[in-house]
């Protein structure tokens, strides 16, 4: 079904003021319009049926899509094929033709997570299959809207019908006569279609936004790149340099390549015990230096309670910079710095190591970004230890080289970089707007608070 479609009557919204309102009715799914029906998936007679065991012979490079649990979230109804599997069936073969996917199926999750949805449609490039973790129901598009079952079934106000289904075993499941008893609220065929259209329109749009998020930070990791090592010049200072070779790597000749123990002092964080932990000062944990580019005192989360003497000695100001200092494996050793913004009275954890600059040959909104590159990423790898863990200090991490440009080039990348964030943070809220707004859409229309289609008058 197409995701354009619009309300075909102006929206009537119920006054939910009681708990059955005029016009509603208690049901075993919860208050619903008098003119909607409870109905199990079974009612209908769709075509049921979910894959089987012996997919692992197909399995291909190229071929056929073949989904999975992991190709189906809570996050969206629609599979997400970026991690799809392949399958070559043989032509004949009956388990192509009983499980072959097709646009308007609904697919549930049916062992380990159960009741995970998928809508298919022709974003799905067929021939697709399902493994057998997934039941694949398939109803008359004339009686049932699938796109529109999906939904609802989606909702979190169904999860709870599903935990009531489960078949409890060595290991929980469904079967397919359990999922033929699935119920779901049943409107007139018409505003299933509408409410299906109207969520899919928001669907849309913010799928648009994930897409345009994803591509502008794609487009900032590339200017990162290019304006760190100055391999692009932003106009004004030099676009025609020489270059030279450094320790730091490939940069212009009138740059520097300076370790990192000239430009700061390193220290190791606190440990305490953990009965200190949960109340009191801020405190820069691993999580959050590891993946930030940065951070505001105000985000974090941690909290510990020390005296005044530890505060002062593990103190944190507008400057410093951040090292994990430990991780799983090498190459997230140390990758990710993290400077606060505004960090009042702010201690950092001993899994962590403070950077705190000597002087100012390094503006501090470039800090934000200098760490970056895959020069510094290479150099940290290479000097980083491992035994069972890898592990870094302030001794090995001032023998990494940057590249520092004359200050005023720092302030301007600083400054494309940073409205370049600005700009991913703008579209970060609308998409978390319309992702709110989409919420109280499904919760209003899959419960009939708002009707898109105006009730059928009885005679």
């Amino acid at each position: 079904m197409s995701a354009t479609a619009t309300p075909i009557e102006p929206r009537h919204e119920v006054d939910d003021s009681t708990s059955v309102p005029p016009g509603y009715k208690q049901s075993e799914i919860g208050v619903i319009p008098n003119d909607w029906e409870v109905a199990e998936i079974g009612d209908s007679n769709p075509f049921v049926t979910s894959g089987s065991r012996g997919w692992a012979t197909f399995y291909s490079d190229i071929g056929s899509a073949f989904l999975r649990i992991t190709n189906i979230s809570r996050e969206s109804i629609y599979p997400n094929l970026n991690d799809l599997k392949f399958v070559n069936i043989p032509p004949g073969v009956s388990e192509g033709v009983r499980t072959h996917l097709e646009d308007g199926d609904v697919l549930i999750s049916i062992t380990a997570d159960i009741g995970i949805i998928g809508y298919v449609n022709a974003r799905v490039a067929k021939p697709a299959y399902i493994n057998q973790h997934i039941a694949l129901v398939r109803f008359d598009p004339d009686k049932i809207d699938g796109q529109f079952v999906s939904y609802f079934l989606a909702s979190g106000a169904s999860r709870k019908l599903f935990r009531g289904l489960t078949d409890q075993g060595a290991k929980a499941g469904m079967s397919l006569l359990t999922v033929r008893r699935i119920r779901f609220a049943r409107p007139p065929a018409s505003e299933q279609h509408a409410i299906a259209a109207a969520l899919a329109d928001v669907d849309e749009l913010i799928g648009a936004l994930e897409k345009l998020i994803a591509k502008k930070r794609a487009i900032k990791q590339g200017a990162m790149q290019q304006l760190l090592s100055g391999r692009a010049r932003l106009r004004g200072f030099a676009e025609d340099s020489v270059y030279k070779r450094t320790d730091a790597g490939l940069m212009p000749a009138d740059w520097e390549s300076v370790p990192l123990g000239e430009l700061f002092t390193f220290k190791n964080g606190l440990n305490k015990a953990k009965r200190y932990f949960g109340f009191g000062t801020p405190i820069v944990n691993y999580m959050d230096v590891f993946g930030r580019p940065w951070l505001q005192a105000g985000n974090l989360i941690g909290r510990v309670s020390l005296t005044q003497a530890e505060i002062k000695n593990f103190s944190v100001q507008r400057g410093d910079v951040f090292f994990t200092r430990t991780s799983e494996t090498v190459e997230e050793v140390g990758m990710t710095s993290v400077m606060l913004d505004d960090p009042c009275d702010t201690v950092f954890s001993g899994f962590v190591l403070r950077a705190r600059p000597k002087d100012e040959r390094l503006d501090n909104q470039y800090k934000k970004y200098c760490f970056s590159t895959w020069s510094v990423h290479k150099q940290v790898v290479s000097k980083a230890t491992y035994t069972t863990r890898a592990l870094t200090n302030g001794r090995l991490l001032s023998a990494v080289c940057i590249a520092r440009p004359p200050i005023e080039e720092q302030r301007a990348i600083a400054a494309v970089l940073s409205d370049m964030d600005a700009e991913i943070a703008a579209l970060e809220r609308r998409r978390d707007k319309t992702k709110a707004i989409k919420l109280g859409m499904t919760q209003s229309l899959l419960t009939g608070r708002v009707r898109l289609v105006k009730p059928e008058s009885k005679a």
